[in-house]
């Protein structure tokens, strides 16, 4: 075979059909996971579920439920933990795409649409539709519920430590040593007189005088590498039988991993308790089913 060379093209062809453009097959998991979805109706259940977010008239075009609950999901599968890492991951990949349902000469969605789209459904929406995957789990035997883990993970929050305020008088930090300095005799205080007022103080970093004015739940915590930052913690429940997570809270980065597990303990419990309703409802529906 003769090697071939990479060939520079000085112009880019104007029009080009779409029967042209470059296609794959389709993602064995994702084409999977979008018939189990088209299956139990997925699509109609979210869009129902989330009309009332929605204006009645025609306005701007907005991202469908559908959509934006699969990009989600590519978020959770591919380990992605923004939503402009999301945004970019599925408009580089012809095979998520697909799986998102964009057409061949569709831009797929930015990342400020997602966030706004995020903003847009509140809590108990996204939680009603993550017991309802539960419930699709649950009918493939998936949930058993025996055995379940906790585990948790602190996550560094978008918020800057640079931002904090104190929640007395809501001075920034720089402000905060410039009076200390200020009320120690100097009155012009340099960098270097700020640097070494800072050394010298202890507890600077308390979460009881301290917040982030654009995140007020993010604490100041040491991270596993030994920096700091401002920080959520996350905990899940996994059933232990199947790996399936059944539920997931954050909480306070600043508390122990022993201290806030019962928050997480009753968050499943109402999880498995909507699934066993779940299943009761079929079997009056169907009295014959085992």
């Amino acid at each position: 075979m003769a090697m071939g060379k990479r060939k520079t093209q000085d112009q880019q062809t104007l029009f080009i059909p779409t029967t042209k453009l470059p296609q794959s097959a389709a993602h064995p998991f994702y084409a999977k996971l979008n018939e189990v979805l088209a299956a139990w109706k997925f699509d109609a259940f979210v869009e129902e579920l989330c009309a009332k977010f929605y204006a009645e008239k025609v306005g701007r075009p907005s991202l469908a439920p559908g959509k934006y609950f699969r990009l989600l999901l590519i978020g959770y599968f591919e380990g992605i933990d923004s939503e402009r890492g999301i945004a970019w991951r599925c408009s580089d990949s012809l095979s998520l795409r697909s799986f998102v349902g964009y057409r061949l000469d569709e831009l797929s969605t930015e990342h400020s649409t997602i966030s706004r789209t995020r903003r847009l459904i509140d809590l108990e929406t996204h939680q009603e539709v993550f017991q309802w995957v539960l419930k699709v789990l649950a009918d493939y035997d998936l949930i058993s519920g025996k055995t379940v883990g906790i585990d948790a993970t602190t996550l560094e929050a978008n918020a800057a430590m640079r931002s904090i305020v104190r929640k007395d008088t809501k001075q920034n930090y720089q402000e905060f040593l410039t009076d200390l300095a200020k009320a120690s005799g100097i009155e012009t205080p340099t960098r270097e007189d700020l640097a070494r007022i800072d050394r010298k103080r202890k507890n600077k970093g308390s979460n009881d005088d301290w917040e982030n004015p654009h995140d007020p739940d993010a604490k100041i915590t040491k991270m596993k590498e030994g920096s700091t930052h401002l920080a959520h913690k996350q905990e899940h429940a996994v059933d232990m039988d199947s790996g399936a997570v059944i539920a997931v809270t954050i909480q306070p980065a600043d508390e122990g991993d022993t201290t806030p597990w019962r928050a997480t303990v009753e968050e499943t419990y109402q999880n498995l308790n909507a699934v066993r309703e779940n299943e009761q409802a079929s079997r009056n529906l169907h009295p014959n089913s085992v």
